[in-house]
């Protein structure tokens, strides 16, 4: 049989209708991610998900005969009923996500619904493929593997094509949300496979519209969180998160969250007559970075703010870059999300005169190497959001040398790290940044408490200068000023609990000393202990209803 014969035989219809069963699958995986984020985390909703996926297409796809024989046409119209009880039957596992906990609670909410929306997608469409195909006359190979190599291509494409998409329109509007994207899925699998079937799905679509917080407004969240002395003031999609204002009506504090993590947060409950000149952050971590103005110069004298600049690598709520510009310091500061800079200046008062510039930190860093002798810093700031798995591409040697270069002879820099301090990514990224500065100290944020189960997991603040004194740098006592009228100033500007560099010098069996920019996908393995322990923190500082309601 001839090419055009057989192209004559082809079923383009049957084609295009598995073909696109296949895709919105494929669409599905990275939405089926975001919806997890939030309650789990970006890391831990990821490290099964491809592995049940897989199982289960592949479960689908070597039963496809089988489903055929059993199910026939049924198993094709249950296929849009299932993709809209998908996100309700996943509303109400993810309400019990502190007791399923983590990494388990992300495999139990796929399996109610998205798994096996995944085994009965691949069974049917590549039914579909098959038939269409016509390769009874070619043989039994290639009527098997080239359905199958062609539905794992057709797959594989949706997805990069998924990815692309939601990284440029994530929360444009409703419908491009995590929530939305759900209830637009199952349209579309509405659209190939429609049936009169799809009549068992208006419980769920009547629930989601009138009871899913996720689908509603914002009242909707407050309803719920409200019993936890909570309020949601903002939230809006993003292609780092989930971003969203919380306020704490018990304890007197606002907080913006990415995912299942604190991008940071300030204190709201003043006693009367005190009135600090930049806002108390909760978390002493973000003055202690303040303390690089504290830092002596090589001659053992004081800095001077007046005609300093300084560059801060990630935002939050701007609780540092606030503090240093109301120093009179000129502040550059590089944050990668837009929301980020939006929620920042109209929440937690960071100054809209000064505006962020967004941008990749990578990139930012590479165009001001063109011309490096117009951007020298008396300060850096690396503080980036790592939610419990570092942007590792920020702290190899190759980045931080750079930023070695946009460092005056004299400049300092303060980088914020969050990890485990026994586990090998903390030791990697603190051996990377003595490698690349010959003058360090580390601190931890946070005094260690023996009956602490997550003592090992602080914020660190390493402090470096680009020169060999010799001789540890020093920090000036602070003086009023410095505090700028600020009572967590008072106890925490000055970093107290040092640790010992030697501690990270161990390596285990095949890790590395430093970490390369070539290398940086080997550290991804080993975040997850990492994550999870971070997420565990997480439920002990928010109730678990407000991650849950997001």
């Amino acid at each position: 049989m001839s090419i055009q014969e057989w192209i004559q035989r082809v079923d383009f219809y049957r084609l295009g209708s598995g073909a696109a069963l296949l895709a919105l699958l494929a669409f599905y995986s990275p939405v089926m991610l975001m919806v997890l984020s939030p309650t789990y985390g970006a890391l831990p909703a990821h490290i099964f998900h491809v592995y049940g996926l897989g199982a289960f297409a592949a479960a689908g796809w070597f039963s496809k005969d089988q489903v055929q024989m059993r199910l026939g046409r049924v198993a094709a119209y249950m296929l849009p009923v299932l993709a809209f009880w998908t996100p309700t039957l996943q509303y109400f596992v993810m309400q019990q996500s502190s007791k399923l906990g983590n990494p388990l609670g992300p495999v139990i909410t796929e399996l109610f619904g998205y798994y096996p929306l995944a085994f009965l997608t691949v069974a049917i469409a590549g039914k579909q493929i098959q038939y269409s195909l016509h390769l009874d006359d070619m043989g039994d190979v290639a009527r098997e593997h080239v359905p199958l190599l062609g539905s794992y291509f057709i797959y594989s494409a949706g997805e990069h094509f998924a990815k692309a998409v939601l990284s440029h329109f994530i929360g444009f509007t409703i419908f491009f949300s995590r929530a939305g994207l759900q209830f637009v899925i199952a349209v579309l699998y509405a659209a190939v496979v429609p049936s009169k079937m799809l009549l068992l799905a208006i419980p769920s679509v009547l629930f989601s519209i009138t009871s899913d917080v996720h689908f509603g407004g914002i009242s909707g969240v407050n309803s719920a969180i409200q019993g936890e002395g909570y309020s949601l003031l903002a939230r809006q999609e993003s292609y780092t998160g989930y971003i969203s204002v919380l306020e704490n009506h018990h304890d007197g504090f606002r907080v913006m969250r990415c995912d299942h993590s604190l991008l940071g947060g300030q204190w709201t409950k003043m006693t009367p007559g005190y009135n600090p000149e930049v806002e108390d952050p909760i978390y002493a971590v973000f003055t202690m970075l303040e303390s690089v103005r504290l830092v002596e110069t090589i001659h053992g004298s004081h800095r001077v703010d007046a005609d300093s600049k300084a560059l801060v690598i990630g935002l939050g709520v701007g609780t540092t870059p606030a503090a240093l510009m109301k120093h009179g310091i000129d502040t550059t500061v590089v944050e990668l999300d837009p929301v980020v800079v939006k929620f920042a200046e109209q929440y937690f008062n960071f100054p809209s005169n000064h505006a962020a510039t967004v941008d990749d930190a990578t990139k930012f860093v590479k165009k001001a190497m063109k011309n490096p002798a117009a951007h020298q810093y008396d300060y850096i700031v690396h503080d980036v959001f790592t939610g419990g798995a570092e942007p590792a591409e920020l702290f190899t040697i190759d980045f931080l040398h750079d930023l070695k270069t946009l460092l005056k002879d004299d400049g300092v820099i303060a980088i914020n790290y969050a990890g485990d301090l026994e586990l090998y990514p903390t030791g990697l990224v603190v051996r990377t940044i003595l490698a690349t500065f010959p003058t360090c100290r580390v601190f931890r944020e946070s005094e260690a408490k023996p009956d602490d189960e997550n003592a090992n997991f602080t914020n660190m603040v390493i402090f470096c200068t680009k020169r060999s004194t010799g001789t540890p740098l020093q920090f000036r006592a602070p003086e009023r000023a410095d505090f700028l009228g600020s009572n967590s100033r008072k106890n925490y500007l000055l970093p107290k609990y040092e640790l010992d560099p030697a501690m990270f010098d161990p390596i285990p069996k095949g890790g590395r000393r430093l970490l390369v920019d070539k290398e940086v996908k080997r550290l991804y393995k080993y975040q997850d202990r990492g994550a999870l322990e971070h997420w565990s923190i997480m439920r002990q500082v928010i109730p678990a209803a407000v991650w849950e309601n997001w």
